[in-house]
């Protein structure tokens, strides 16, 4: 059986920003990449981001000078 691992989560309320996160981070060689939204939190969009809990403030920095939104940053153990 796989080992759960804390990972950070981060939410949209839109597919369009989920989108333009991933080619924002592809871009920028940042590390995680997009999966459908765990069961253990609700947003308004099917798509999360998910990286090391490690890269909070790394995400939230660059993201806010990117315009990118987010809904959440969340760490559950998936």
């Amino acid at each position: 059986m796989r080992q759960k691992k804390e990972q950070l989560i981060i939410t949209f309320s839109t597919t369009t920003e989920a989108m333009r996160m991933e080619k924002f981070c592809l871009e920028q060689s940042l590390p995680g990449r997009i999966i459908p939204l765990p069961s253990e939190i609700s947003a308004g969009c099917g798509l999360a981001w998910k990286t090391d809990p490690e890269q909070e403030t790394l995400f939230s920095d660059k993201l806010r000078q990117a315009g990118i939104e987010w809904d959440s940053m969340t760490v559950i153990k998936i």
